[in-house]
């Protein structure tokens, strides 16, 4: 998840499909080959639902041979319920006061946000993000970017949410965790759509892989989703088809 970026549902793009609504993103061209990108709308995913179900709806009528699936980390981890409610979170010392160190940026909520901060020392372990903020001051010193997340591990990057801005109020108290088991739920997709599939972390600042079936190079595939084609938060596009053309 992350800020409210320009909205990339162009009305000229959309199309209707078999009942199902997609917006196109721009043809990208990699080493002399183009790919399609299909932007897939989806309903508000609800914790528990299945992911399955979601894309044997939205998804599998609208599958060509040889397809790529990319979802969203986000939806992924809904349909496992690994969340964190904030009044879950017990705020302590450490994390109100680390938490004013902290730089914000425009890709979401870091750790300038005292609850986010105290579960991730919930999920690492104090010494551990105590380490990784004198590795991050040091990487600043540097010039260096990324080097406390690096140190904290244990999918504290992927922590989403807590997020006071978003278009969804749920998401102003809930914070999301990176999906369990990321290759079994392509795996399962696989199967059940005979599509490869990935699950990423994408936003406009950045693209990381989580779990992937299928693809035979994570590298090549990465480059057709530099631009984020499943958008920001506001635009319920958490599915994209990839096609070579």
């Amino acid at each position: 998840m992350a800020h409210h970026g320009d909205n990339k549902n162009i009305s000229s793009k959309k199309q209707i499909l078999k009942g199902i609504t997609y917006f196109e993103r721009p043809v990208l061209t990699i080493n002399d080959e183009e790919y399609q990108r299909f932007a897939i709308q989806t309903h508000f995913i609800s914790r528990g639902e299945s992911y399955l179900e979601i894309c044997q709806k939205y998804v599998k009528p609208l599958v060509k041979e040889n397809d790529m699936l990319l979802l969203s980390e986000k939806i992924v981890s809904m349909c496992q319920d690994n969340t964190v409610e904030i009044e879950d979170v017990k705020l302590g010392w450490w994390a109100k006061n680390l938490s004013k160190l902290a730089t914000s940026n425009d890709a979401g909520i870091g750790m300038d946000e005292p609850y986010k901060l105290q579960l991730a020392i919930n999920i690492a372990g104090l010494p551990r993000i105590l380490f990784a903020v004198f590795c991050g001051a040091v990487g600043k010193i540097l010039k260096k970017d990324g080097w406390f997340y690096k140190v904290a591990g244990h999918g504290i990057a992927g922590i989403d949410g807590f997020y006071k801005n978003s278009s969804f109020e749920i998401y102003h108290t809930l914070a999301i965790l990176n999906p369990l088991e990321p290759d079994k739920v392509c795996e399962e997709l696989y199967q059940e759509l005979g599509i490869a599939c990935v699950i990423a972390d994408a936003n406009d600042y950045g693209q990381e892989i989580l779990g992937s079936y299928g693809i035979s190079d994570e590298e090549h595939f990465l480059k057709t989703i530099k631009d984020n084609p499943a958008g920001q938060d506001d635009e319920l596009t958490p599915l994209v088809l990839i096609r070579k053309q």
